[in-house]
């Protein structure tokens, strides 16, 4: 009998929360504790779980972990990780991977030097839409794909105060286009500005890529209500998904169709993939490689706002 995957969670916010919730559903994971710096925080949310709590994240780590999720505030992403791996356990960086390149860059050295799984959780991949958009792009459905817009908005978060828009937000986008394009990006424009966060909260973000095609962002935390689109233009037809409703329309000449896609949690997807990496010795789908790029462009963003400047990457 295989013994089940023992696995924690450090960081238990509103994402936190979400990660030991499923944790606890997937058969075959064993959910052994949470930790957190706020102790009350840590201690109900392990009740409900039915795991242990930890106020010092070292302790948790103390516990025989296979797999673990570091959900924290994108600054303490960098000890917080190589104090994990420097224990062999498998991890699950929520994105960006790191506040800066070079602590991206230690980050994947030290899982490369242990041999551990390192994963970033740009969620947005394992989006059913998203998952049925690659396929129909590399099925040539829709042609020679020319350019890529996304809406990504919506209204502020106050737990976010670390990051502005571009590193929190702007990083889901620049990451689906990278994917689905299946290239890295050449070079970023900005334009961004500030209203009510320390950081900018509004963003437009062009992408160019070595094949000529583009990309556009549109994101802020000023919108009253949610909204995730994704259109994709090809020479043969367009696209249209709704990453919230997880639909997917496909425009060509002829027909306005409604791509058939089975609806899942795009999180539990997630965490089911990075568990067969860890179990079956699998590469995870979004690399720390993938994930240090699209931090990478989203800093150059950043630059780029501030300057006015394009910005190679």
């Amino acid at each position: 009998m295989v013994r089940p995957l023992r696995a924690g969670v450090i960081g238990v916010g509103a994402m936190g929360k979400n990660h030991t919730r499923l944790y606890s559903e997937l058969h075959g994971v064993e959910l052994i504790g949470v930790a957190d710096a706020n102790e009350t925080l840590a201690t109900s949310i392990a009740r409900s779980y039915g795991c242990k709590p930890f106020a010092d994240y070292h302790d948790l780590l103390g516990e025989n972990l296979d797999a673990l999720s570091i959900v924290v505030p994108t600054t303490l992403h960098r000890q917080v990780a190589l104090d994990a791996i420097k224990r062999g356990i498998n991890v699950l960086m929520e994105k960006p991977v790191a506040d800066t390149v070079e602590n991206a860059d230690e980050i994947i050295e030290a899982a490369r030097e242990k041999g551990v799984k390192l994963m970033v959780g740009h969620v947005e991949r394992f989006n059913p839409a998203i998952i049925k958009l690659k396929e129909l792009i590399n099925s040539g459905l829709l042609g020679n794909v020319v350019s890529i817009s996304a809406k990504r908005v919506g209204p502020y978060n106050p737990r976010i105060r670390d990051v502005g828009i571009i590193v929190d937000l702007g990083t889901h986008d620049i990451d689906i286009m990278s994917y689905l394009y299946g290239e890295k990006i050449k070079e970023v424009y900005a334009s961004a500005g500030t209203v009510v966060h320390s950081h900018e909260d509004h963003a437009i973000i062009t992408l160019n890529f070595d094949s000529g095609s583009s990309g556009v962002i549109d994101t802020n935390w000023l919108t009253p209500h949610k909204v995730r689109n994704l259109t994709v233009i090809g020479s043969q037809g367009i696209a249209e998904v709704n990453c919230i409703d997880e639909t997917l329309r496909i425009f060509d000449q002829e027909w306005i169709r409604d791509a058939k896609i089975e609806k899942e949690e795009p999180l539990k997807l997630e965490l089911l993939h990075f568990i067969d990496c860890v179990q079956n010795n699998r590469e995870p789908l979004v690399s720390g490689e993938q994930g240090k790029h699209a931090l990478e462009v989203a800093l150059a963003a950043v630059e780029s706002a501030r300057t006015g400047k394009v910005m190679p990457i």
